[in-house]
């Protein structure tokens, strides 16, 4: 069994040399916080927590996550992770090795990977991915159709080898990598719609790993206006991140700020789908929810939770998104915690991977571990726990 973060953060402390008092005081919170988190009767489950903790420590936010997941998954995710790996290097050592194809099939392979990872057929990504990614880059390298392929090249690394790679719990500097290739892509490209899809990849990336201002940088920086119904769903997504950021960094109005320009965006595009975002109101309930979640106002999460109606999200990743928070906000209410158990579950379904391969949610699941209370529950939750690699 792997440990889980609170298991990490202990050690990481001890390692330090620090006590309880010292690193919750440098952190912000009491040590007997700090304790139960450590412990597991906590979930640590907030970026700002995580990234605090991290700081306090002298450490980066990803050396607690990292070892918080099971190094093993099933087999042909491990393989398929070491060809994305081996895949990136080889565009990196600007060596992609790959067969060169037309720009238009090029563009059906593209559409079938995005199409899976947004109906989180990670297996289906993981077999499709490192072949598209050496035969993309091999056609980059011949000089035809380059704006085209750039695109192409955008969408695939952010959209889909970052987004599957943050999925199945690869270690971050990983789906940095193909943040990069991504970001490299849209400066050559220098189209304001594909810079703004390049930064929401770059900001999630550096969120992981603690670079606030970076992310606030990366997302300011970048404006894809809204003068086409693409630009303003792009420019709604960056709203959408920067309200996330905001309740990171505990800026109640700039979040809501962002979260209400965002709300007006959607109102006026409807539902959409540029660029494979799935922009729209639907969506934009499911972020406020999240951005709930991370300012600690989980009863809050709930009532959002409530009006959301799951079946007009428009991708299984929305829906999985949304049960998953929506049992991470049910999770911290005492007499709510069975139900918490059934929409962890129902994530676990359409999402096996965000549930099992995420740290943050091994620590939700611990948390439930000692307090869930019917047999049904418990049946559900010991289940999810094992299939997580925790102790049951």
């Amino acid at each position: 069994m792997t440990p889980t973060l609170g298991q990490t953060l202990h050690r990481l402390r001890h390692a330090r040399g620090k006590s309880l008092a010292v690193v919750a005081g440098l952190a912000g919170i009491s040590p007997s916080y700090l304790s139960r988190l450590e412990s597991g009767d906590r979930a640590l489950d907030r970026r700002s927590l995580i990234v605090a903790l991290a700081d306090a420590l002298d450490v980066a936010p990803n050396e607690l996550a990292q070892n918080t997941v099971a190094e093993i998954g099933p087999a042909g995710e491990e393989r398929a992770l070491v060809e994305v790996r081996l895949a990136l290097l080889s565009v990196g050592m600007q060596a992609p090795n790959g067969v060169r194809q037309p720009v238009e099939a090029l563009r059906t392979r593209v559409a079938e990977v995005l199409t899976a990872q947004r109906n989180c057929d990670h297996a289906l990504v993981g077999d499709r991915l490192p072949g598209l990614i050496h035969d993309l880059h091999t056609a980059l390298r011949a000089g035809r159709d380059e704006r085209e392929l750039l695109r192409l090249a955008v969408l695939t690394h952010v959209q889909g080898t970052q987004a599957w790679l943050c999925d199945v719990g690869a270690h971050q500097d990983l789906a940095w990598q193909a943040a990069t290739l991504a970001r490299v892509a849209a400066e050559r490209l220098d189209e304001p719609t594909y810079t703004a899809i390049s930064a929401f990849g770059n900001a999630f990336a550096l969120l992981g790993a603690g670079g606030l201002d970076l992310m606030e940088q990366v997302l300011t920086s970048s404006d894809p206006g809204t003068a086409t119904s693409g630009a303003r769903q792009m420019s709604g997504m960056l709203t959408l991140a920067s309200s996330l950021l905001a309740a990171t960094r505990g800026r109640d109005a700039q979040q809501q700020a962002a979260l209400d320009r965002a709300a007006d965006l959607a109102a006026f595009t409807g539902e959409g789908d540029a660029f494979w975002f799935g922009f729209g109101p639907a969506n934009v309930g499911v972020w406020q929810l999240s951005v709930a979640l991370e300012s600690g106002e989980h009863a809050r999460a709930v009532r959002i939770a409530e009006r959301i109606d799951p079946s007009a999200l428009p991708t299984n990743t929305r829906r999985a998104a949304y049960y998953r928070d929506y049992g991470r906000a049910l999770a911290r209410l005492p007499r709510h915690r069975d139900t918490a158990v059934h929409m962890l579950r129902e994530a676990e379904r359409l999402s096996p991977a965000r549930i099992q391969r995420q740290p943050s949610l091994r620590t939700v699941l611990a948390e439930l571990l000692t307090k869930t209370g019917s047999e049904r529950a418990r049946r559900e939750l010991h289940g999810m726990a094992y299939r997580s690699g925790l102790p049951v």
